[in-house]
């Protein structure tokens, strides 16, 4: 498996946040439509045995990687700042990836400093729709029933980074990046086919994830599912969340229900304590053989996560 960092910058707004298990969702139904149907099934083969062909993170502000979840005990005090300002530091520079784990929260920027003038680097706005019947061009029997939407706008010149795990054997670097162009073009999420979530692929490069020397943890840059793996629950530290799933592309149309059956998994920045793998990831696959889906039975969920190799000092766990 080979690290590979890419690039994004938003074209649009965005309905859905850029989550590296609902990415590579997307992925999936891009090479469908790109390489056709046996291909995707063929790259399938093993994903819930622990082979996947490709593991996701979340979309993160280039040059930042989100602050673990970790306790506050884990961290240096910051002297002179209140709990709500301390709360806010979440994004921690790439660079500084390298200095021990204690030293992060201080190192760590919030939202407003990396959006300077702007203070935030998104705001979300609803936006006004109504339902049409298409067959009488009138908003039918129930008359006038507006409905909202939210979408979220990112400020201008923000681009956004997510790292990518790709079996390249399987599946080339160049048919990936022009997958990845597939779903900007198209629209990422909810509502890309009344034009939101398209983006541009800036680069897409091979780089190795950040590591720490004498790792003894590992952090998440995705959601993923730990259930059952062994972590060393002393050094592990995490929010679970539940995904309720729903189709895409044309399996929205297909008979039966477009969603699937909810998932819990780990929210990203989790911390385990694990030797971290070769692979660059932590997880496990699920799905397959109808039991995500009674709509497509073949439907697997990435419960996989890239991970950056961590050392978490035992004393400050005691």
């Amino acid at each position: 498996m080979q690290s590979f960092c890419v690039t994004l910058r938003p074209l649009s707004a965005f309905a859905t946040p850029l989550k590296g298990d609902t990415l590579f969702g997307q992925l999936c139904w891009a090479i469908r439509n790109r390489l056709g149907e046996a291909y995707l099934t063929e790259l399938l083969d093993g994903y819930t045995d622990g082979k996947p062909f490709a593991v996701v993170s979340d979309a993160f502000p280039e040059h930042y990687l989100p602050l673990p979840k970790l306790p506050g005990s884990f961290y240096q005090a910051i002297a002179g700042e209140d709990r709500k300002a301390v709360k806010k530091r979440c994004w921690l520079p790439e660079t500084e990836i390298e200095k021990p784990v204690s030293e992060w929260l201080g190192l760590a920027r919030n939202a407003s400093e990396l959006a300077g003038e702007y203070s935030k680097l998104s705001e979300k706005h609803p936006q006004s729709h109504n339902t049409i019947d298409r067959r009488t061009n009138t908003t039918g029997e129930g008359g006038f029933a507006p409905y909202s939407i939210e979408q979220e706008w990112f400020i201008p010149g923000l681009k956004w980074s997510f790292y990518l795990v790709l079996d390249s054997g399987r599946l080339s670097a160049e048919d990936c990046e022009q997958c990845l162009a597939d779903i900007g073009n198209i629209g990422f999420g909810r509502d890309a086919s009344i034009g939101l979530g398209k983006f541009a692929v800036e680069d897409f490069q091979a780089r190795p994830l950040p590591t720490q020397d004498n790792a003894n943890a590992c952090l998440t840059l995705a959601p993923c599912a730990p259930q059952g793996l062994g972590f060393d629950g002393r050094l592990s530290f995490y929010q679970l969340f539940t995904r309720f799933g729903r189709h895409g592309d044309i399996a929205v149309h297909q008979e039966g229900k477009p969603f699937k059956n909810p998932v819990l998994l780990a929210q990203t920045a989790a911390v385990f304590g694990t030797n971290p793998p070769e692979s660059g990831f932590i997880g496990q696959g699920i799905g397959g053989n109808g039991e995500l889906s009674k709509t497509l039975s073949a439907t697997v969920h990435q419960g996989y996560a890239p991970v950056i190799a961590i050392n978490v000092n035992s004393k400050e766990c005691s």
